[in-house]
């Protein structure tokens, strides 16, 4: 497991606007929010070999692994030699209040997170008569992903992709309608 983690900062990459594949795993912005704090205060000052967070927090590398991978996708964190620092924008979150952290993890998401900012723009766009129909069908980015990703994958990258949107205000998701909108569901 030490050696999963010492190699982190070679599986992790940052997303790019290329492709709205980049598979994800659903990590609550709590646990994101919780260690970001953690990291910031004392002992770990910003900084922390990952192997001894891991220790610390009680945590196998299969737990942090993702948690710490998320940070790193969103520009929260940053992973070299098997060690964990914030960035700037992780320092800042911490001594932001809930609404500031929201548009903190609303701009990461649109210029880090391609799938969040291409159901942004889908919502978006025109329909037949040219007016914005703020709203689009989940199937239709399922599908764009299974083009790409294992159906399970696929799943499971929207699925983390609904929930950090939902906590940034991006978008709203009805569930019985399957269907995404700029507008809170009924």
């Amino acid at each position: 497991s030490e050696r999963r983690l010492a190699g982190l900062d070679r599986a992790a990459k940052p997303a790019t606007a290329e492709t709205i594949a980049q598979p994800l795993r659903a990590v609550s912005t709590n646990i994101l929010a919780g260690l970001i704090e953690t990291l910031a205060a004392s002992p770990y000052e910003g900084r922390a070999d990952l192997p001894h967070l891991a220790g610390a927090l009680q945590l196998e590398a299969d737990e942090l692994f993702p948690i710490v991978e998320a940070l790193q996708l969103l520009g929260f964190a940053e992973i070299a030699d098997g060690d964990v620092r914030l960035t700037d924008d992780g320092r800042a979150f911490v001594g932001f209040d809930t609404d500031a952290r929201k548009a903190q993890f609303r701009a990461a998401l649109l210029t880090r997170g391609p799938l969040a900012a291409h159901i942004r723009r889908g919502l978006a766009e025109r329909d037949v008569l040219g007016r914005p129909s703020h709203r689009a069908p989940a199937a239709r980015f399922r599908e764009e992903l299974e083009d790409h990703l294992r159906p399970g994958d696929a799943a499971r990258t929207l699925r983390a992709t609904v929930a950090w949107g939902r906590y940034a205000e991006l978008f709203a998701y009805d569930e019985l309608a399957g269907e995404f909108s700029l507008e809170d569901p009924e």
